[in-house]
């Protein structure tokens, strides 16, 4: 019997090198990289317009209200505009219209981004049909299949809402649905004492509302330098904002003209709305994990490796789906490294160690490193370097004299270990830290500080007097 020759495997073709699924910073990042190594990539929007949460509700949206709100603040305290007039009144609707600009401003760029880069763009909801495969139900009921070899997803987050409060009611809102706020409340309460919710009370306290904000903890921003959160905390309580630690709500009272919460202290707050800032859900509810055996945790989050790849192997997922350090920042960059992961097939590059936090309440925090709390517990011995923003003329030339800057530093090798600021534009302040911190090869020393001449006057003039201040402390 004559041998029968052996077939030949078929290379299996795909419409596709990569499809992401998501226009976020995680998205974006993935997308342009791997577009930047001559890949063929397509990616997939439920929304009209790119950019994600991060443009159209949660990033880019309160830091334009936060940023508004800060120079009306300055506006108000400054004698020059208060010369025999009453100062205009501002309201969150008005404020609204300067972060709807900015918005459309991200979005035409970003999509730009993907033109240039000959990226293909679809609209509509995706869902997982097999390990290769996606669907796209648009809006108007009709689909599409995609294949591809490797699938990212890059879907965000949502706020969380928690079961039994009517989320359509015209007084209660989260941060998404905030945006959408037409009237001008005298009074907000605010559940959920995070980052989010810290934000927003300054934005409303900012525009003169009665704020009430309701921590679950026993402490504001806990994962902070406890001085850092002390001093917000501090600043809340003397702008008038009413801080309620360690309190739940039991339910929601809604009424013609206000709502009220019950907590599970007994105690009731009453408010014109309540705006829920507790946490937030991964958007996999829809993508039909099942389909390929993946699944999600109960936030609808992944787990994935160093490298961002999930238990199935040709499928990677980037950004907040992934939970912390839930970043836009860090989202660019674990998209970046994914890309190369697929591109490459190994990655050596890693997310750094010490990612910058930065709060944008008002005034700002940031922060980057170790806190104290973490050095003494694991017993390092460090010292202290501090800067009064009072003290610096920059910073009483702006009239923004709130606030200071902190370095910990080794107390024998004078290594940076973390940098922490609190005040206007700590954001921006803290990368001068961070960008020693990353030094290697003895470059990391808090003398660079003492011996590098700063422009006068900087707010970064802050970093030589909290140099000169904590190298004072020490001793033989």
């Amino acid at each position: 019997m004559a041998k029968q020759p052996e077939k030949k495997k078929v290379p299996v073709t795909y419409q596709y090198d990569a499809i992401i699924i998501g226009t976020g910073p995680g998205g974006e990042g993935t997308a342009m990289n791997l577009s930047k190594s001559n890949k063929k990539v397509a990616v997939i929007e439920r929304q009209t317009a790119v950019g994600g949460g991060c443009v159209h509700w949660g990033t880019i949206p309160s830091k334009a209200l936060r940023h508004s709100v800060s120079r009306y603040i300055e506006y108000k305290a400054n004698p020059l505009f208060n010369v025999g007039e009453r100062p205009v009144r501002l309201t969150f609707p008005d404020i609204l219209r300067h972060a709807s600009s900015v918005i459309s401003k991200q979005s035409n760029l970003r999509s730009s981004f993907y033109d240039r880069n000959r990226i293909h763009m679809f609209q509509g909801d995706a869902s997982f049909v097999d390990n290769h495969t996606i669907e796209i139900r648009r809006n108007d009921g009709s689909t599409e299949r995609l294949t591809a070899q490797t699938i990212v997803i890059a879907t965000g987050s949502r706020p969380y809402r928690p079961p039994g409060v009517d989320f359509t009611h015209s007084r209660i809102y989260e941060s998404d649905t905030i945006l959408g706020l037409e009237h001008d409340p005298h009074r907000v309460l605010i559940y959920g004492a995070g980052v989010i919710g810290c934000e927003y009370a300054s934005i409303f306290k900012g525009l003169g509302a009665k704020v009430d904000l309701v921590n679950t903890r026993d402490r504001l921003l806990a994962f902070m330098d406890a001085e850092i959160s002390d001093a917000l905390s501090y600043h809340f309580w003397n702008s008038g904002i009413v801080i309620r630690h360690n309190e739940e709500f039991d339910r929601i009272e809604t009424r013609d003209d206000c709502v009220v919460m019950h907590l599970k202290s007994g105690k009731r707050v009453k408010a014109d709305c309540i705006l829920f800032a507790n946490g937030r859900t991964g958007n996999t509810d829809t993508l039909n994990l099942e389909a390929i055996g993946l699944k999600a945790d109960s936030r609808g989050q992944i787990k994935v490796n160093e490298t961002y790849q999930t238990e199935v192997d040709n499928v990677y997922a980037v950004g907040d789906v992934i939970g912390y350090p839930s970043l836009a920042s860090a989202a660019f960059d674990q998209g970046r490294i994914a890309a190369d992961a697929i591109a490459c097939g190994n990655c050596d590059e890693k997310l750094i160690i010490d990612i910058p936090a930065g709060i944008y309440t008002i005034p700002e925090m940031s922060s980057v490193g170790k806190t104290e709390q973490q050095l003494t517990a694991a017993k390092v011995p460090y010292e202290v370097g501090r800067a009064q923003f009072k003290h610096l003329a920059r910073a009483q030339i702006a009239g923004t004299d709130v606030g200071s800057l902190k370095i910990l530093f080794h107390t024998e090798t004078k290594e940076v270990l973390g940098v922490h600021c609190f005040g206007e534009r700590a954001s921006e302040i803290v990368h001068i830290g961070q960008a020693i911190m990353e030094q290697k090869n003895g470059g990391n020393t808090i003398d660079y500080f003492v011996n590098t001449t700063f422009n006068y006057p900087t707010m970064a003039e802050a970093y030589r007097v909290a140099a000169l201040n904590g190298l004072n402390r020490l001793f033989k």
